[in-house]
């Protein structure tokens, strides 16, 4: 079991409010990934679900259970963290199994539960090295097993693959997610990384100041944002933005338009002068400027012939226009 619920969940330090207050419920087994920019509150929330903040009102539920006030070893979660924290002295095999050495548990069934991680993580050949003689990926590997043997309700990951290189990124993704997929259990996991919020979770929720904006699959998020600040996070590149007279003309105070969404048509309705290209492959990005409706980007096929200087007409596709009232709220 690993569902959690937050009711009214504040922290505050001093006279700063980091979180006024959080409603949120995560089901058992769901990948939830907490996602924002920088200081927006999603590690301190993770935090406060862990046990290693207090919280300034409300209340944590994990399995029905107000877990409130319960110190981290009595909340039944494991936590990875950015930083892997691995003993340099010890093998990979003590490093995994301290967690249990701690508490106690038979020797024989420490053996057990590090060879099953093991197996899970493909760590089985390095069980006795030392850190110091595994790639960065490998070590964070380590750390999700020591993890692993806990069988805690949830796991809580805390920017994990911030550390690593890009291509690494990208395979621990494919790692962590196969992972959820295996054992079935509640995962928490926190980035500032929106692609890894989009291909990783089951749900997002997006934090801003400490708020949640919006919760939802990454596909709603995507189609249907809540809110100015939703749409400009989720998506890359961002969705473009425009106002003034044309989003007059859609009723609206902001008119939206992601950049996958803008047609190079002879007969489109914008025309533009094409000024930065950037060809990566697949898909050229082009910046386009195109008057009162300022720098627009647009996604084009890879083999668009397109260069400095010329002229091209755009025209948004059917359907996927979003539009922002003077507030910044959707208008549905």
């Amino acid at each position: 079991m690993g569902k959690i619920t937050l009711k009214s969940v504040r922290k505050s330090f001093g006279e700063t409010h980091v979180i006024p207050g959080i409603d949120l419920e995560i089901n058992d087994g769901e990948f939830v990934v907490f996602v924002g920019p920088s200081g927006c509150g999603k590690s301190t929330l993770l935090r406060l679900i862990a046990g290693l903040e207090d919280t300034s009102g409300g209340t944590i539920e994990i399995d029905g259970t107000d877990a409130t006030s319960l110190p981290p070893a009595k909340r039944g979660l494991a936590m990875v963290f950015q930083s892997y924290a691995l003993y340099p002295h010890m093998s990979v095999r003590k490093n995994i199994a301290f967690p249990l050495k701690m508490a106690g548990l038979d020797p024989a069934e420490q053996e057990k539960r590090v060879q099953h991680a093991a197996k899970i993580l493909n760590l089985s050949n390095y069980l006795d090295r030392r850190p110091g003689q595994l790639s960065g990926g490998q070590r964070q590997r380590v750390a999700i097993g020591r993890a692993i043997v806990r069988e805690p309700s949830a796991f809580l990951f805390d920017e994990p693959l911030s550390n690593l290189d890009a291509a690494l990124r990208v395979s621990m993704r494919q790692e962590i997610s196969e992972l959820h997929q295996s054992l079935k259990t509640t995962m928490i996991y926190v980035t500032h990384d929106q692609v890894e919020a989009m291909t990783m979770a089951d749900k997002i929720v997006v934090l801003h100041a400490g708020v949640i904006e919006q919760v939802g699959s990454p596909l709603d998020l995507y189609h249907s944002p809540d809110n100015l600040f939703v749409a400009g996070f989720i998506g890359s590149p961002k969705m473009n933005f425009i106002t003034g007279a044309e989003a007059a003309k859609h009723n609206c105070e902001t008119l939206g338009v992601r950049p996958e969404h803008i047609d190079i048509t002879p007969n489109g309705i914008w025309e533009g002068r094409v000024g930065l290209s950037e060809h990566l492959g697949s898909d050229t990005f082009l910046k386009v400027e195109a008057g009162a409706l300022g720098t627009l980007t647009v996604r084009a096929n890879g083999e668009v012939n397109l260069h400095h200087g010329d002229i091209v007409r755009l025209s948004p596709q059917d359907g996927k226009i979003h539009r922002f009232d003077k507030d910044g709220k959707a208008i549905r």
